[in-house]
């Protein structure tokens, strides 16, 4: 070969390089491209669902079919290769939010960083407010929808266990897949953990003897008040008279007593009709928790607070306060003072002021005179 034609030959192989090299950058930029860049095409709050045997391509259709035309195939393989990710997406549901990026969902495939919602239980909710806030959950799977309360707690594994008060209040996150059966699960041992934890804690001279009796009662602190300094100074005064033999005469074990039958009205004959909860014509704990106690709720009963209080009635102002009283005269002002804010209510009602009707809406009192 002549000096001249390998000086063409060179030429030649040098312009392939610079072409080679420039679709090599081309593809490379385009690659880097798809990798990082927003995906198109999405709404906010919607998902990806990567089920069991779902190949790559099957993730990549799915992605086509929700609007994402980004990327060839090619591309979403080698981006996996470089991820680690090949062959290692989880199964589970990914979120496909507007600004996700290619490289940001394989890598959460990879890593099962899958969708997690909540579910909070609230404090003070009774069994049927709970299984119904359940029912309405549309992101849980429904196992329970044909259970009465003893089927379900035999599904949970404890047969013949009364349903109310134990399931403790808090956010649980689930995934796709997870079943209303499963949060109560958790929500179930997060409970007697708690109870556990109030058990060990409570004072040598408890009145209580049982930690049953310490759930039952933090139910009813936990009905009896939403003020987080109040509940030690009600379980207190709850200790006290069930010391001394006293009733402990609280309108929420009434009420959960009447049951689907209360209208949100609690009257005289509420009160003189006898059922197992009535805390009026019962001396002592009714025989199973009346709501969901709080871990708060459950500290209270554990450390109640001191004193000689052995009367309480709502301040009437809306704040959801008491007053406390020590003797039964002390109580009996205390009422009066009561009445007097409950008249004033009425008659800021029957002069129109609503705004004011409403802030000083009437309370009824938490504890008899009786």
């Amino acid at each position: 070969m002549s000096r001249k034609s390998g000086r063409r030959l060179g030429g030649f192989l040098f312009v392939l390089l610079l072409i080679a090299a420039g679709v090599g950058a081309y593809l490379w930029q385009r690659y880097t491209s798809f990798a990082d860049a927003p995906l198109a095409g999405l709404e906010p709050g919607e998902s990806l669902v990567v089920e069991r045997g779902d190949s790559l391509p099957a993730i990549v259709r799915k992605l086509r079919a929700a609007g994402v035309h980004e990327g060839e195939l090619v591309e979403w393989r080698a981006l996996a290769r470089q991820l680690g990710a090949a062959g290692k997406l989880q199964v589970g549901e990914y979120a496909l939010g507007p600004g996700t990026s290619p490289r940001e969902l394989l890598i959460a495939m990879r890593d099962g960083k899958v969708v997690r919602r909540r579910f909070t239980i609230v404090e003070g909710w009774n069994i049927r407010e709970l299984r119904a806030a359940l029912a309405r959950a549309k992101d849980l799977e429904q196992e329970t929808a044909g259970l009465d309360d003893a089927a379900l707690m035999k599904a949970l594994g404890h047969p013949g266990q009364h349903a109310e008060g134990r399931f403790l209040p808090e956010t649980y996150l689930f995934t796709r897949g997870d079943s209303d059966l499963d949060v109560l699960r958790r929500a179930y041992q997060s409970m007697e953990k708690a109870l556990a934890a109030a058990w060990e804690r409570r004072v040598p001279d408890s009145v209580l003897k049982t930690p049953e009796e310490m759930l039952v009662l933090a139910s009813i602190v936990e009905k009896e008040t939403g003020i987080a300094e109040e509940r030690p100074r009600i379980a207190g005064l709850f200790e006290r008279r069930l010391q001394i033999g006293m009733r402990l005469q609280t309108d929420p074990t009434v009420i959960y007593g009447v049951g689907t039958n209360y209208d949100g009205n609690l009257r005289k004959v509420h009160l003189t009709t006898d059922t197992p909860y009535n805390t009026y014509t019962r001396a002592g704990l009714p025989p199973t928790p009346i709501a969901m106690p709080g871990a708060d709720a459950l500290q209270a009963v554990a450390r109640p607070q001191r004193g000689e209080e052995l009367y309480f009635v709502a301040v009437g102002d809306g704040s959801g306060r008491h007053l406390f009283a020590r003797t039964l005269a002390e109580h009996e002002a205390n009422v009066q003072r009561y009445l007097q804010k409950y008249r004033q209510a009425r008659a800021a009602e029957s002069a129109g002021s609503r705004t004011q009707g409403r802030q000083w809406r009437c309370v009824r009192m938490r504890a008899s005179s009786r």
